[in-house]
């Protein structure tokens, strides 16, 4: 795995616009114009997207990881920031839910090409419901494979570890569970020929990891399914390289189920000792103020629109 100077993190769709945080550090907010209210708005959604771009010298490469929920965000969004992403490299897929690939068809229709890679762990194809205690159903369809290979996308299958960007991205494959508050997803089911089964462990969750020269580990996670901290773990365990220098994701810490591991995983972050954290999406407002609280200089306000800029 190559060592890129610089990776810069983009967040294109996400749980939240703050349009008047300021500029800190790595993160670069898009710039608050006089005329704000006259312009089209960027837009938050319940859903995750992050386009990323390494430097190794003046070669560059892009990738896409996840498209958001709907259909049109990322590509308004990109619209808005005035982000032409068309030298992509790959498209990659976290894992399998809905907020994460719904608008994986939109934007290969736009950015991609013939033979684009379009990654994903094989379970990202299951079908998927989630049950929740009071009786609510949650359907979870898959990406439309047939859809994206007609639009001629190269899908590929990938259960393990690979490289993509000029072998500077490295997307984990499946993350081994070494902790033990990490349950899973215990709401899940999948399609079992006409029946239901129980699908807890959200298998094809996966990262993205990039090594920056001289600052350690730049981990990025669409929910952290597999436990924030497995993510990490795991990210350096592949790599050989212990230092993590910023997380930037979900971590799935939200509702009744999860909020109890909070204590738990704030407390091995806290051993991880990250230099940056940038939690979005499905974290939720208790994890998010642990982490103000416990780790206040190395925290990062999560907005639609932020490029974060890593680099030695």
């Amino acid at each position: 795995m190559r060592r890129p100077a610089r990776v810069d993190v983009t967040v294109v769709v996400d749980l939240s616009v703050d349009v008047l945080l300021p500029s800190v550090g790595p993160a670069n907010r898009p710039p608050l114009r006089f005329d704000w209210s006259a312009r089209d708005a960027l837009r938050a959604e319940h859903g995750y997207s992050l386009l990323v771009r390494t430097w190794v010298g003046e070669e560059s490469h892009s990738v896409i990881y996840d498209a958001g929920l709907s259909p049109t965000t990322f590509l308004w969004n990109c619209d808005v920031l005035e982000i032409r992403p068309n030298e992509i490299e790959a498209i990659l897929l976290s894992h399998g839910h809905a907020d994460h690939h719904g608008g994986l068809e939109a934007v290969f229709a736009r950015y991609g090409r013939a033979g684009l890679p379009v990654v994903l762990h094989p379970d990202a194809r299951l079908e998927r419901r989630i049950v929740f205690p009071t009786g609510v159903i949650l359907d979870m369809p898959p990406p439309s494979v047939n859809d994206l290979e007609a639009e001629g996308a190269r899908v590929l299958d990938e259960p393990g570890p690979t490289l993509w960007g000029g072998d500077t991205m490295l997307l984990s494959g499946q993350v081994d569970r070494t902790t033990p508050y990490e349950k899973g997803f215990p709401f899940q089911e999948r399609r079992s020929g006409t029946a239901w089964a129980p699908d807890t462990w959200i298998w094809d969750d996966q990262n993205l990891v990039v090594n920056v020269r001289e600052r350690g580990l730049v981990v990025m996670s669409g929910c952290s399914h597999a436990g924030a901290v497995n993510v990490l773990r795991y990210a350096r365990h592949l790599t050989g390289v212990k230092r993590v220098h910023a997380f930037v994701g979900g971590m799935h810490l939200t509702g009744g189920t999860f909020e109890p591991i909070i204590p738990a995983t704030i407390d091995d972050l806290a051993s991880l000792a990250p230099d940056y954290l940038v939690p979005g999406h499905c974290t939720g407002y208790r994890a998010l103020a642990e982490i103000v609280t416990r780790f206040p200089d190395r925290y990062l306000a999560s907005s639609v629109g932020t490029r974060y800029s890593f680099s030695s």
